[in-house]
């Protein structure tokens, strides 16, 4: 049996009530789809996305002209005039701009949190929203439902480390969140740039990406550069002052192989010789002094 990929959330939630008709008139009922004045609909205090892009608002709207609306709007009933739109803000925004009157809609019966969710789990599941708007949506799932990562993977048809993924893009620093709300930077870049431990690495790393265009793949490579140039002295080493012993054997080894020498040791005299080379050139020069 194929895995219904809303768990219990939308496809629950969204559950067929009763239709409702207004005892005012306000309301027609038409084979369950209700036609309501789009003056009487308040937008949905709970809507993920803030930001709409006009051009497809415009477009949408001309094809509404021309349509009508082919999908009908989710609200529910605040009272006898009024409703809030639960899902399809995009529709409901664009039938303003098309000049309708009136708009065909579904009535549900639904709560506070149950506005939420609905209204969150719609726009991931139906929305084109940015990795970062998917990310504000998933933490506010998880803090304002009390839903788990394992249910909140459930009900939008996810597994646990994709919801992770997107959690972890709310760690990165606000400038970077927004060039990625903004489409600056991509979700594999955002991705990229996690896995750098300092923040103010992150930021240089993001700024190259930036100004040189970087892809993706350009990205990683830059993070693992970053990374292979901080080289730490291994964790069984404890590293001592030289003593002046070493530090005359250092200066002699330095001159005989022409290119500094590093020589680190422990207070058990053990401890490692590094011999830095600057091109092929000059490590095939160094291995001539040894004898390979």
């Amino acid at each position: 049996m194929k895995r219904n990929a809303l768990g219990r959330g939308l496809g629950a939630l969204l559950n067929d009530s009763e239709s409702v008709s207004s005892p005012t008139e306000v309301v027609t009922v038409v084979n369950n789809i209700n036609e309501i004045p789009v003056g009487s609909i308040e937008t949905n205090p709970f809507q993920p996305r803030t930001v709409f892009d006009e051009d497809a608002l415009n477009e949408l709207a001309d094809s509404i002209k021309v349509q009508g609306i082919i999908q009908p709007i989710t609200v529910r009933r605040l009272n006898e005039q009024t409703y809030q739109l639960i899902s399809g803000e995009r529709r409901f925004q664009a039938s303003k701009r098309a000049g309708l009157t009136t708009i065909p809609a579904y009535i549900r019966t639904a709560d506070d949190q149950q506005m939420l969710e609905m209204a969150l789990i719609e726009n991931i599941q139906r929305e084109n929203l940015n990795a970062l708007e998917i990310a504000m949506s998933y933490q506010r799932l998880i803090s304002e439902c009390s839903l788990k990562q394992e249910e909140l993977g459930d009900r939008v048809g996810k597994n646990r480390s994709t919801v992770t993924n997107y959690l972890r893009l709310l760690k990165l620093p606000p400038d970077i969140q927004a060039g990625l709300r903004d489409n600056r930077i991509s979700m594999g870049h955002a991705r990229a740039l996690i896995s750098i431990e300092r923040v103010d690495d992150q930021l240089a790393v993001y700024k190259k990406v930036l100004e040189g265009e970087l892809s993706v793949r350009k990205t990683e490579e830059l993070v693992r550069q970053l990374e292979n140039s901080k080289v730490k002295a291994p964790k069984d080493v404890v590293v001592s002052p030289l003593s002046k012993e070493i530090q005359q054997l250092q200066s002699k080894l330095t001159t005989h192989f022409g290119t500094k020498i590093v020589i680190k040791s422990d207070e058990n005299t053990k401890g490692e010789i590094k011999i830095p080379f600057v091109s092929g050139e000059d490590l095939n020069r160094i291995l001539e002094i040894l004898n390979f």
